[in-house]
């Protein structure tokens, strides 16, 4: 959702920013390679070290460079097909890192086993979202938006760890089963939408576009 709304305005902070590191010589596939290193190294370093105001700014900070990868191949004039698999994969890879971290420090620190079950939830949810819509486009057709994106993860999740880090108690388990709810209503929208997609190409398989 906050892709919709806000790509405007991060484009106009972040365009400028892709053009400097292009002609830098930085390519885009690495950052975010090091984005990706980044955010994943310090999500199992520090979440599992009960470190939870490091593990939050830094996998904040290392996540913001996938904004600029998208930047820089703007700048450059051309993406490819590549960077674009090379992206996705990365950013399950970071999703994964992030909510197993949260997962151990929810288990082994925190002591509290229904929070590390929402992080296990949302960490399975937010891989099938992911898959559907990556499925459904090698099949031909659209299943985009829904409640809950990549983005929109990242910041409960991190929001959580964040206020907990300040000591604000239960933001983690709060956010985390806010989390889940949000990620099983977008697993639903996108699977409506697949379907939707699915009967408006058969329909318009058919002779003159008629009702099957």
């Amino acid at each position: 959702m906050l892709n919709i709304f806000a790509r405007a305005s991060v484009s106009r902070v972040t365009d400028p920013i892709g053009a400097a590191l292009v002609r830098a010589g930085l390519t885009p596939n690495a950052m975010t390679v090091i984005g990706t290193a980044g955010a994943m190294v310090c999500a199992l370093v520090f979440f599992p070290l009960d470190l939870l105001l490091w593990g939050t700014f830094t996998v904040w900070g290392f996540a913001m460079l996938d904004l600029l990868d998208g930047a820089m191949a703007r700048a450059r004039g051309y993406g490819t097909p590549f960077g674009a698999v090379l992206d996705a994969t990365c950013d399950r890879l970071v999703d994964g890192a992030l909510f197993a971290a949260i997962a151990w420090w929810c288990f082994v620190q925190d002591h509290n086993d229904r929070a590390a079950a929402a992080a296990l939830i949302c960490l399975v949810l937010a891989q099938v979202i992911s898959y559907v819509k990556a499925r459904a486009e090698a099949s031909g057709l659209e299943a985009d938006g829904g409640l809950v994106e990549r983005a929109e993860r990242l910041i409960i999740a991190l929001v959580g760890t964040g206020l907990h880090g300040f000591g604000v108690p239960f933001t983690v388990e709060i956010t985390l089963w806010l989390l889940a709810v949000l990620s099983v209503v977008t697993l639903l929208q996108r699977v409506l939408a697949v379907a939707s997609a699915a009967r408006a190409a058969k329909q318009a398989d058919l002779p003159g576009g008629a009702q099957p």
